[in-house]
Parts: structure tokens; sequence; C-alpha cells
């Protein structure tokens, strides 16, 4: 397969399910990966109705587990990946700190950090041995340390070790054409952000997508939104 290989995580809906698709019609090759293969198929079904080409996988991004299995998988069939897009995320928060449970913490962390830490560990050294590659890790402005406000302690802590594990990648990946790079989509009318939110999912998958594609030229190790730079 001479295609670029791509791997969208939360691709059943929402801003993955619109990233998987507009990779595909960029001719990309999309691993759409969600919690219940079912629901991925429902993504790869109208991606190859489209003329698209995907395939689709379980995956729980909580489970190291189930990460290694998909991992010995995919890349036993696809030795060569070209992008991951760590888009599966969580929002369990109920306001202030005091409220913000171990549970709901260490749950947080294990969807918003340490899946995408797993799969982008093991994937980025596949990338240096291909001397190509593109990680975009889907954050939040809420997780900005230059803004951080009070509340969804959970949430935004786990968007900002997201950033912390985008610039260790950046730092290691050790040729620039690997380029790895946090997005904040806006606030998108999708399950997690509302219908009262002020983007469209085709708004909010747009630099996803974009940083996805990026050519040798485009940058690495930042923070973007709306195709540019903002603070961390």
């Amino acid at each position: 397969m001479d295609k670029k290989i791509a791997i969208v995580t939360g691709a059943s809906r929402g801003i993955g399910q619109e990233v998987s698709k507009e990779l595909a019609k960029a001719g990309v090759h999309v691993v759409c990966v969600s919690r219940k293969k079912e629901d991925s198929q429902k993504t790869v079904d109208f991606i190859q109705k489209s003329g698209g080409s995907a395939e689709a996988f379980a995956l729980d991004v909580s489970d190291p587990s189930d990460i290694q299995d998909f991992l010995s998988t995919i890349l036993s069939k696809f030795p060569k990946i070209d992008i991951l897009v760590n888009n599966a995320g969580i929002y369990m928060d109920k306001g202030s700190i005091e409220n913000t449970t171990l549970e709901m913490l260490q749950g947080t962390l294990n969807v918003n950090l340490i899946g995408p830490f797993l799969l982008s560990q093991k994937i980025l050294g596949k990338m240096k041995q291909n001397g190509y590659g593109r990680i975009v890790n889907v954050s939040s402005g809420m997780g900005q340390l230059y803004d951080m406000g009070s509340g969804y302690a959970a949430y935004r802590i786990s968007k900002t070790a997201l950033s912390a594990l985008t610039r260790i990648l950046n730092a290691e990946a050790g040729s620039p054409n690997i380029k790895i790079n946090s997005v904040c989509p806006g606030w998108v009318r999708t399950d997690m952000g509302g219908p009262g939110a002020s983007r469209s999912v085709e708004k909010g998958a747009e630099t996803i997508v974009w940083a996805a594609l990026l050519n040798e030229d485009g940058p690495s190790g930042i923070f973007l939104r709306d195709k540019k730079e903002i603070p961390w």
C-alpha cells in the first residue's frame, strides 16, 4: 500500500470522525479506532462510500494491555505509520476541585494522557526508523498554564500534561521530517462540547487535519489553534 497510513483515536464520532473523513479525502488510509469496532465501522462505511480508504479497530485507550495488543497487530500489518492523531478524550469533572474525586482524576489521566503516551512512545520509534511522521495531540485551551483558571481540575491537568508529552516527543524526534504538535480545536459542538458550543465539527477538525498533513517546512513542538501558535 503506497498511501500514507493514519491512526485516529476516538474516530467514531465528533472531531475524530471528521478528522478521519478529511484525511481519507486527502488520500490517506485511515485506521479508525474507538472502544467498539462497530462504532469505528460506521466511520469506515462513510469513508468507503465516499471513495476513501479506511478500516475499523476496537481499542480502549485507558487499558495499557489493550494498547499493547493493538500496537502489536497494527505494526505487524503496517510497519510504517505516517500519522497518529491522539484525539480520544474524556471529561469527567464536576466543577470545582473540591468535587474532583481521585477516580475522576485517574480515569481522566488514563484516557487523556497515558493512552497517548503509550501509543506515541511506540509509534514514534517507528517514525524515527522511517524518517517521517506526524503526531497530533488534541488538547484544549483549558490546559494552558498561560491562562489557567479554576475548576475542572482533572481535565485541565490532563491537557497540561499532554502538552508536556508533546514537547518531550518533539525533543526526541531527531528528524526535521517528524512533526509533533498539540492542537486546541476550540469549543466545538460535540457530545463533549454540547449544542451551545461556538464551532462546528468541521471547524474543530480543520487545524488537526492541517497538522497531520504538514509539509517538511511546517512547525513542530508547538501549541496550535486555527493554524497559528498559541502560548502553552
